[in-house]
Formats: structure tokens, sequence, C-alpha cells
């Protein structure tokens, strides 16, 4: 018998020596997340995957794994209690050892393996640890899975068996790297800012971008897990402020980060500009069908309603599907739809064949960038933005609401809107074109100007945006009728930022 986790131990005990510490809180909607030591200590890692051993087969899948672990002080010693689980449950398990995460989807393919388990916590602070997992490349667990395995670890109804084994596969990224690379040389001589945090990703991504044909500039790329000067976050103001200045200072073409675990990548253009992912996606839409007819695409209920309304995709007979906001939604309604690509506001981007295998990875969305510059001669990355019809978009803002009542209170404004819809009464001075409600409500106007009100994933918090294609003001109408119906509502509280 095992022992039943707890939810709290303390450290520098017995017990936190001898007994699992697992938090519930841990098990999200698409991944885990957890302080170490604080909430999940090695034992409770250790049950964790003897629970996700006994999902595998639960779910009927073949019983190997592929693993990896990011570069941080622990994360290593966290993949090996996550291993011995793994073995006890009587799982194969096959160790590429220091990774990226697409690393790790990658090697699903590479080895012939249906499952994975992939020990990062992306962009986190240090002190967090975390598990991406999936078990039917090239899709990662859902809430449903996610669901199942949080039920069978805190109850500990694991069912191991004999036959577990391990090996390690010497030089794996060689073999990542080589794939990358197997493809044409750019025309086109870039100079590229690679900037990675001092996280995973300067292990790898100044090399592969040198192999494509770039000039790599090398921001932060060493390995240091104390990450001495920001978290490598591409949607980190610190981080992006300095791709800025080293594009500025070596007359670079366009600066790209890569965050902690290496599945997104931001993007600076050659005038110190950063680009939101979205607008990115809708430049990478506009590249993708212009050479692949009827291209069908999916992004996040976040994203710019540029997808719909541009008339360059619309010309190129682009469509386009939204969808909920998540990796694991986007990656799995990118490969049911059969979308040549899917694009998610945060910068996780899922390419399909030729580009991709359908997992996010974000140096194959920083050849995709590059090789779009290469189809643009005499354009710069800012060309290629200013050349998108004008938008204007808020941040994403989150006024907080508790777990308990956040999605009571978004059942409520959906509701609102669709009331309003059916009686044909006009939201912002104009009646509604489209509501989307597959995450929450999307309601949009007849001038395009829409409105997003979701409930976080992750946290005790809303989720809002407002974007108007017509003017600032129209944007400003859209986040009053929003924050108004929002306001009938004493659990919601104060934002974290606003217009």
């Amino acid at each position: 018998m095992f022992p039943t986790p707890k939810p709290v131990l303390l450290p520098n005990t017995y017990a936190f020596e001898s007994e699992p510490m697992v938090k519930p809180t841990g098990f999200r909607e698409y991944d885990a997340r957890w302080l170490f030591n604080k909430e999940i200590n090695l034992m409770g890692v250790q049950a964790l995957g003897m629970g996700l051993g006994t999902l595998i087969a639960e779910l009927g899948a073949r019983k190997e794994i592929v693993t990896g672990h990011d570069f941080r002080g622990y994360s290593a010693s966290i993949k090996y209690a996550l291993i011995s689980g793994l073995m006890a449950a009587g799982c194969k398990v096959h160790d590429i050892g220091l990774a990226l995460t697409p690393m790790a989807y990658f090697a699903q393919f590479e080895l012939d393996v249906p499952c994975v388990a992939m020990v990062t916590a992306s962009h986190n602070d240090n002190g967090w640890t975390g598990v991406k997992m999936g078990a039917n490349r090239p899709l990662t667990f859902g809430p449903d899975e996610m669901g199942r395995l949080k039920e069978i670890v805190l109850s500990s109804a694991f069912r191991n068996e004999a036959g577990g084994s391990y090996q390690f596969h010497e030089n794996f990224p060689a073999r990542y790297i080589a794939d990358l690379t197997k493809r044409t040389k750019l025309k086109r001589k870039l100079k590229v800012v690679v900037a990675c945090g001092n996280g995973t990703a300067g292990a790898f991504a100044p090399q592969v971008m040198e192999a494509i044909g770039c000039e790599v500039v090398p921001l932060d790329a060493e390995l240091d897990y104390t990450f001495p000067k920001y978290n490598p976050n591409p949607e980190d103001l610190h981080m992006l402020h300095a791709i800025r200045d080293a594009v500025l200072a070596h007359k670079a073409d366009v600066g790209l980060g890569f965050d902690g675990d290496g599945d997104r990548c931001g993007v600076v253009d050659n005038e110190g500009e950063e680009i939101f992912a979205d607008k990115v996606g809708v430049m990478l839409a506009r590249d993708m069908s212009a050479i692949h007819k009827d291209a069908q695409f999916v992004v996040d209920v976040k994203s710019t309603g540029l997808f719909i309304t541009d008339p360059v995709l619309q010309k190129q007979g682009a469509t386009t599907t939204y969808w909920k906001t998540g990796h694991s939604y986007m990656k799995r309604r990118t490969n049911e739809l059969g979308a040549l690509a899917g694009f998610e506001k945060s910068g996780h981007f899922f390419f399909n064949k030729p580009f991709g295998r359908g997992y996010d990875d974000g140096l194959v969305s920083a050849i995709a960038i590059c090789e779009m510059l290469d189809r643009a001669p005499g354009k710069s990355m800012a060309d290629l933005k200013n050349a998108l019809p004008k938008t204007w978009s808020s941040p994403t803002m989150s006024p907080h609401c508790a777990d308990e009542a956040k999605y009571g209170v978004v059942d409520a404004v959906v509701k609102h809107f669709q009331d309003l819809q059916k009686k044909g009464e006009t939201v912002a001075g104009q009646k509604i074109r489209d509501l989307v409600t597959v995450n929450g409500v999307r309601v949009t106007v007849e001038d395009g100007s829409w409105g997003l009100v979701r409930a976080s994933s992750n946290k005790p918090e809303l989720v809002v945006v407002v974007e108007s294609p017509v003017s600032e003001q129209r944007m400003r109408d859209m986040f009053e009728v929003v924050d108004k119906v929002l306001r009938t509502h004493p659990e919601v509280g104060e934002y974290n930022q606003k217009i």
C-alpha cells in the first residue's frame, strides 16, 4: 500500500519525508502546477506518477511514456520521482533528459510512444514545478483527464503492476534539431535576436535559428536557473524591453523571445515594437493562406476580430473558428477540424502539416515567422505589421472573482447577452452581429467591435478583453457595456488594470 496524499505537510519533519503531499489545487484544467516543497513533495510526485500510469491504463493507451525536464535547480529530481511512480505502475519510460516541452512532444512521434509527461513550470517563477501530460499524441490532457487523475492520486487508487522499465535516450536533442532544420535555407539573410531569458531554450534556439540561415544575436542564452534578469516569459515587459533594446542596438530584422519551456515565441519588430501574438497570427495566416487555398484556422476567443474581417484573408478564402482559451483546448480543436494552424493570444501556436505535427512549439513558430519574411522580399517585420487593418485593443483585464463564484457570474453574463440578442436590442448602440459562447461570451456588434467575458482557467479572476476596428472610442463603448453588466454582480471585484 502507498499512503494517501496529504494536502499539507511541514518541511523538515518526519512526516514530510515519510508521506506524500499533494495540494489538490495543483490539478488545473489541462496541466498541473505546484510550489515545490510547499504544495507537493517528492513522494507526492511519485504518487502523481503512479496515478498517471493508472490513468494511462484506464484510457486504454499503451503503457509507454516520454519524459523530460526543464532547466531548473530541482526539475531533474522531480522527474526521477515521477519516473519511479510511472515504473511502479508498469510503464516503460523513455527519458530524453533536459528538454523543451515541444521536444518531448516530438519524441512521441520520433520514438513512436503514445504518452508524454514533461516536467516543467513553463514561465512561472522559480519555486514552481508542474507536469504537461498526454496519452494521445499530439493532444494533451483536458479537464476530463485531469479531473480523473486528481481523483486517482488524492484517493491513492493506484493499480500498480510489474513490468515497468527505463530507457535513457542519449543526445536526443540532436534528433529534434535535425528534424526542425531539414528544410531549404532562407534566401534572405535575416539578423535575428534570439532571447531565452536564461531558460531552457538557450541550449537549443540559437543553434536552430543559425541552422536555417539566420545571423543570430543571442540574448541571455546562457543557462542559469536563478533567472538573474527576468523570467523567461515573452509576455513579460522586462523581457520585451530587453529584446527591444537588443533589436535596436544590433539593427536586427526581428526579435524572438522564448518562454521557459520553449512552446511559445514572442515577437518584436525591427523598430523595437512588440507585436501581440494574435496579430502575429493574422500575419502568419495571411502568409500561409496565400500558399494553401481555402485555409482553415482556429483562434482563441481572446484574439483579434481581424481573423474574420481582414480583407486579405477574405480574398484568399481563409476561414476561422473561435474556440476556448487554453493550449489543450486549442490543440484539440485544431486537430479535430484538420485546420492548417491554431493561434492562441498567449503565443501558443499549433501548426499542422506541412508546417508541423499539431503541437505547440515556439521554434516552429520562429521558423514560420522567418520564412514569412523570406517570402516578403523588401518588406520588414514592421511593414507586414503595419499592413494589417488598424484596430484598437485593450490589454487582458482581470477583475477579481472567487473561484466559487466566477462560473456562475459568467453564466449570468452569457444569458444577459443572449436575451438581448433574442429581443433584438442594441449593445453600445448597435445590433448584435454574433455571439460566441464556447468559452464565456464574446459579443460582436455590427461594426465589428466586440467584448469578451470568460472565467480564468487557473486564477480567482474573470477575463475581460475589448476591441474595435473603428476607433478607440468604440473600444471604450464596448468596455462600458461589459463593465456595466459585471457591476450588477457584487462578487466581481476590481480590475488588475483598465484601458
